[in-house]
């Protein structure tokens, strides 16, 4: 374990010297919703250049936190959490579960990144509770400060959901009209979905199927079911 400058023996210091390197709680993150190679990781995580992605994961598992795994079939290299990395599961999530119940919305929602938003969502697509078909959902940001506003997610049954920032050129079954701050709100658990849709901030069109079962194929962050979250006011803003 390479030395760091708090020079503090009480085990929380020495927790931080191991957990606060810029970057590395995020990665975990990233391990924890299932990326595995690093490309998938830099996607989820856009700021972080490939250098220090690198240095973070090599110190990493340097700290017992990830294992390497080089795949010999396909020459692929996948970062795999460890067991001593998978026990931080329930204090990452309380940190979580604190910022939810005391940051505020405005804070929380103000970033715009719609590629971000739409790499963590196309996680929470339950297959299972789609029609057993090809599905083509369109979702169109009008405030995305990304370079794409709009985004297409592709299922087929039996295989991995598909994100796409061009069109694909297949038949839409879905349409989705919104904002970036209004959908990671209700994802989030800031805002409330059935309001934001009531008021026509989140508009769909297309298959009623799909319409209809929205919230069954479509789950919420994990975090979006913490107690007490500090969710937007909707008497102070028309939005």
């Amino acid at each position: 374990m390479t030395t760091k400058p708090f020079g503090l023996y009480c085990p929380t210091s020495k927790a931080c010297e191991v957990l606060l390197p810029r970057w590395t709680i995020q990665i975990l993150g990233e391990l924890w919703g299932g990326s595995t190679r690093f490309n998938e990781i830099k996607r989820g995580l856009p700021r972080v250049s490939p250098t220090l992605l690198t240095k973070r994961l090599k110190e990493m598992q340097e700290n017992g936190l990830l294992d390497r795994v080089n795949d010999p079939a396909t020459g692929n290299i996948n970062y795999i959490r460890t067991e001593k990395a998978a026990e931080l599961d329930t204090i990452l999530k309380g940190l979580a579960s604190w910022a939810q119940r005391h940051i505020t919305a405005d804070i929380a929602l103000e970033d715009r990144d719609a590629d971000l938003l739409m790499w963590n969502i196309r996680r929470q697509v339950d297959i299972a509770e789609l029609p057993s078909q090809r599905n083509v959902m369109r979702f169109n940001f009008s405030d995305a400060t990304s370079p794409a506003s709009t985004y297409w997610l592709i299922t087929k049954p039996g295989e991995t959901v598909e994100l796409c920032a061009s069109d694909p050129g297949f038949d839409v079954d879905l349409y989705v009209e919104t904002e970036v701050r209004i959908m990671t709100g209700f994802y989030l658990g800031r805002r409330s979905f059935e309001r934001d849709v009531e008021d026509g901030l989140f508009f769909m069109s297309g298959d009623q199927r799909l319409i209809k079962t929205f919230r069954r194929w479509l789950k919420f962050s994990v975090h979006s079911d913490a107690d007490n979250i500090a969710g937007f006011n909707y008497d102070a803003s028309s939005a």
